[in-house]
């Protein structure tokens, strides 16, 4: 039984731990995804409820001052982001393992929190290069943007060893299935 125990996927923006997190939710029925609250707006087709709980920063501040969140960053200057509790408590009442698409330092928070409940897996991209390829080819972002996610990634790049497993992402097939046996397994614990 699943119940009690975390997942957490974390990398630098664009390593493909959103990509590897929505393949093992397919593949593994015993997960569901912990959805993250946020001060950004929405992107693309994002939707509240669905991809983030898109609240404003006073509210945001708010539950900080309530205590209603099990860790949270200001990731960018400006930009919350934070795991509710009560997202964890919802998704163990169904019996349910949490798996966390969550940047580096919320990863680690998570990890020291919840101990040998939780597993903490690191996503390394190929190079520094090819990060900054993914991310210029999103096209999402504007070049001052970038710049702050290149930087933040190099620096979260030297958090890895601190992750109990580092998953090489040089081909995102074979990422996945080493990602799934490594959920599979902890899972069965």
């Amino acid at each position: 039984m699943p119940e009690g125990k975390l997942i957490i996927f974390s990398a630098p923006s664009g390593a493909g731990k959103t990509t590897i997190v929505q393949y093992l939710l397919t593949k593994i029925p015993d997960l569901e995804f912990s959805i993250s609250a946020t001060t950004r707006q929405p992107r693309g087709d994002e939707q509240d409820g669905k991809d983030y709980y898109f609240i404003s920063k006073e509210e945001f501040l708010h539950k900080i001052a309530k205590k209603h969140f099990v860790e949270f960053e200001e990731v960018y200057s400006g930009t919350f982001y934070g795991t509710l509790r009560e997202e964890i408590e919802r998704i163990w009442a169904k019996g349910k393992a949490v798996i966390f698409d969550i940047d580096v330092e919320g990863g680690l928070h998570l990890k020291r929190k919840y101990g040998e409940a939780a597993l903490a897996i690191f996503v390394q991209p190929p190079s520094l290069e090819v990060l900054k390829e993914r991310l210029t080819g999103r096209g999402t972002d504007s070049a001052e943007k970038l710049k702050e996610r290149f930087a933040k990634a190099e620096k979260e790049l030297n958090y890895a060893p601190q992750f109990d497993i580092i998953l090489k992402n040089h081909d995102l097939q074979t990422a996945c299935g080493e990602a799934e046996l490594l959920v599979d397994s902890f899972l069965k614990k």
